[in-house]
């Protein structure tokens, strides 16, 4: 994928393979892979129920994955929110006893309450009104069937029953016909009591786990896989699975198939299968009411929301008028208006054409609009399969070195050589965006030692943010409303087209409010009286004492937001910051996310200060091939920047806990970076180069970190979209090849529709600015209204 993606980005490699094509290529990839999905939905089904109950695997880490779909894994609270005043009927033998006590568990968050053997049981949650429990009946005769009449005419009938038996069956009849036939007999008899119970209820029949044959006591030898698989057909025939409304459950029995040797007696399946069985049967209830992000099964697509209507309707409206538009223009030449015989000229039209851009704003919405589908269907609409992620170390390690072994191979000579210059920042934006990637699809979150490097890749880039705007601001000394509009909409633009689309609150996309909070920060510093800017600090040292107090006074700022939530908090939930940094009606995420690179943007404004100064005062040896310092210098700094590196390195794989490391990150953060930035630039030859792969990527990182949300990651980054199924390689590649060219088209579009809808007009602009205004308000109100109702 990546070696393909540079290549497309590099044009005059081969004239035949452009972006372009590339993108053609990938509609139509996009188009094809829709169609097969949906009709296999049409031809197979699309119950993801029936995949949960039926199907599945356990992936490395010993999750249990069933196809197509994610099982969520729920906690007491959860349970007991959905169980909330309903009962739950198990009737069974030892098999469903002990499905019972692992459901149970689920809602105790223990299973350390009494469990008797041979005799009902009975459990209720003291967190809410669900009650639980077990029925022992072991035969499937006319006492199961009594039980079952008496549950269906019971003032109070069962929310969930879940039914099963037939070892005791084999025993009893010593693996006979006969006891087959009697076992069909009897369940045939039974199948009117559960149909009345399935029409109001979830009712569900448990398919038998088979046996460690090997482990059996003498007296259960006759209960063989050969007996328990006739006895699940003829559970099927008798019960009609399918056809009926009673859902068969056999998951536990395909995690039992996976862990038959842990089976203490050889009857009795291992907690871990038996878990599965329990975890499955509380996403088939639970999910449509609870609706976890990471537990697609189970869920249909929700209704559409006002926000969603109303992007759906201005898309549409952008492509009609840009087939309007295009129309015209292509529509046959008419004759030419005659020349006025006086001045030798062409008449005028009567009409004026179209305001200008208008056609290509309108086209780049009508694209926009058609990559939103695309991501609705990817992330929102039941079309696509999600899967769970599964970490290895394998996973996350070898495509991070075949990554950075492609990109020291496409290594190319830089236009200039001054520190961070803009190919090498795009480098390092392209690296560490391509590393932030593999991170999240591998879920190597869960490995404490890369999660801490990942974390200091996000300081980096507030750092860069701090380093690239102190420095824009201090050499231009542009403050217009120009350049923070355009700077705030490339930002936004698709992060608050997606918030209307996948309504998804804007602080979810955390990244784009961060760094939109420090560029109105870095703003509001430098731009507030006195204006301090290079061309002024030269005609006297006194503004350098200036700059360097606007930068104490944002340090201080930060300190007491940082070290007084109760300031913070009162700040940001305060109307209408509560709206862009709340997070379902909580400020907790926004809290965390900004506390722990509290420092970073600063450090790099701090940075580019003393950089520029240094430069100014042509202190720095900058020429191409040459050392930034002397060598007296350089080389103590080049031994001490590893010594950083490895220190580092070593603390973070020593760190306990998450929580342990987030502490002290703020602080420490900054060595790793800066060492980097010494190695990478105190050698003329390593600054006098870069790897235009990286930079390839660099340049559109920002929607990659964005896109990858819905397009490549699934279920809000909790999963992984499957796009070709069985195949998780070329899955991979596909999927990744059309989410780089997605990616690459949103910067084009962003770009195209800065320049169209942000005018360097003033006043045109505060009129744009003052109809987004209005119109946000109105949203707002109608966004209350709503919540209210």
């Amino acid at each position: 994928m990546a070696t393909l993606a540079y290549s497309l980005g590099k044009r005059e490699i081969n004239q035949y393979f452009t972006i372009k094509n590339a993108k053609v290529i990938s509609v139509f990839l996009a188009l094809v892979l829709l169609l097969l999905h949906s009709s296999a939905r049409v031809l197979i089904g699309s119950d993801s129920c029936t995949w949960l109950l039926s199907t599945g695997r356990f992936l490395r880490n010993r999750v249990w994955q069933p196809d197509g779909c994610m099982m969520h894994r729920y906690n007491h609270r959860e349970a007991s929110t959905c169980l909330d005043g309903k009962k739950v009927l198990f009737i069974g033998d030892s098999r469903i006893r002990a499905l019972f006590v692992s459901f149970v568990s689920i809602i105790a968050s223990q299973r350390q309450f009494p469990v008797k053997r041979h005799a009902d049981i009975s459990f209720k949650d003291n967190s809410s009104t669900a009650q639980v429990d077990f029925v022992w009946s072991p035969w499937t005769n006319n006492s199961m069937k009594e039980r079952l009449i008496s549950a269906s005419n019971a003032p109070v009938k069962p929310d969930v029953l879940i039914v099963g038996a037939a070892s005791w069956i084999i025993r009893d009849f010593k693996g006979s016909a006969e006891g087959l036939h009697q076992y069909k007999v009897n369940l045939t008899s039974m199948s009117p009591a559960l149909e009345r119970l399935a029409q109001h209820a979830d009712v569900y029949w448990h398919i038998q786990e088979p046996v460690n044959w090997r482990a059996l006591s003498a007296s259960r030898r006759m209960i063989t896989d050969q007996q328990i698989d006739l006895y699940n057909e003829a559970a099927a025939e008798a019960l009609s699975f399918g056809r009926s409304l009673v859902r068969p459950l056999s998951v536990s029995r395909l995690a039992a198939l996976e862990t038959l040797n842990q089976s203490s007696d050889g009857l009795h399946m291992a907690d871990s299968s038996v878990d599965v069985g329990a975890m499955a049967l509380m996403n088939s209830v639970c999910n449509k009411v609870i609706r976890p992000i990471d537990g697609s099964c189970c869920q249909n697509s929700p209704p559409l929301t006002f926000l969603q209507k109303m992007a759906l309707c201005l898309f549409v409206a952008s492509t009609l008028l840009f087939l309007l538009f295009h129309f015209l223009r292509k529509r046959p030449h008419r004759r030419p208006p005659a020349p006025d015989p006086e001045s030798l000229e062409e008449k005028k039209p009567a009409t004026a054409p179209g305001p200008p851009g208008a056609e290509a704003a309108c086209g780049a919405l009508c694209r926009m609009g058609l990559i939103m589908v695309y991501f609705y269907l990817c992330d929102r609409a039941d079309v696509f399969m999600k899967e769970q992620k599964c970490y290895s170390h394998s996973a996350f390690f070898i495509p991070l070195i075949n990554v950075f072994v492609l990109g020291v191979f496409c290594s190319e000579s830089t236009k200039e050589s001054r520190v961070l210059n803009r190919e090498q920042t795009d480098e390092w934006k392209g690296w560490m965006q391509l590393v932030i990637l593999i991170y999240h699809i591998s879920g190597a979150s869960a490995f404490i030692p890369v999660y801490m490097h990942v974390r200091v890749l996000v300081a980096a880039y507030l750092f860069q943010t701090g380093y690239g705007h102190f420095s824009f601001f201090w050499l231009k000394g542009d403050f217009g409303l120009y350049r923070v509009c355009q700077v705030l909409f490339r930002l936004n633009f698709l992060v608050l087209v997606l918030c209307a689309v996948m309504d998804r609150p804007y602080q979810f996309y955390y990244f784009v409010p961060l760094v939109s909070f420090w560029f109105v920060i870095i703003y509001g510093a430098l731009a507030a009286w006195p204006q301090i800017v290079q061309k002024k600090a030269s005609n006297s040292a006194l503004w350098y004492l200036g700059i360097l107090l606007k930068l104490v006074g944002l340090l201080l700022l930060i300190c007491l937001f940082a070290y007084s939530q109760g300031v913070f908090e009162s700040t940001f939930t305060a109307w209408p910051l509560s709206s862009l940094f709340q997070l379902d009606g909580d400020i907790r995420e926004w809290w965390f996310r900004w506390r722990l690179d509290r420092f970073a943007v600063l450090q790099g404004m701090v940075f580019a200060f003393l950089y520029l100064l240094l430069q100014k005062k042509q202190v720095l040896s900058e020429t191409r091939g040459e050392a930034l310092f002397s060598a007296k210098v350089s080389l103590p700094l080049l031994l001490l920047s590893g010594l950083s590196f490895v220190t580092y390195s070593v603390w973070a794989s020593n760190c306990q806990t998450k929580a342990q490391c987030n502490q002290m990150h703020p602080y420490i953060s900054v060595l790793p970076i800066l060492a980097f930035i010494l190695i990478r630039n105190i050698p003329g030859f390593a600054r006098s180069v870069y790897s235009s792969f990286f930079a390839w990527f660099g340049k559109i990182s920002l929607e990659l970190f964005i896109c990858q949300y819905h397009i490549w990651l699934a279920a809000d980054t909790k999963g992984i979209l499957v796009l070709i199924p069985g195949n998780p390689s070329l899955n991979i590649l596909v999927s990744s090849f059309i989410f780089v060219c997605v990616a690459h088209e949103i910067s084009l579009i962003t770009n195209l529709l800065a320049q169209l809808l942000i005018p360097k007009d003033t006043v045109a602009l505060l009129k744009r600015l003052g109809a987004v205004g209005l119109l946000s308000l109105l949203l707002g109100a109608r966004g209350h209204s709503s919540s209210g109702a």
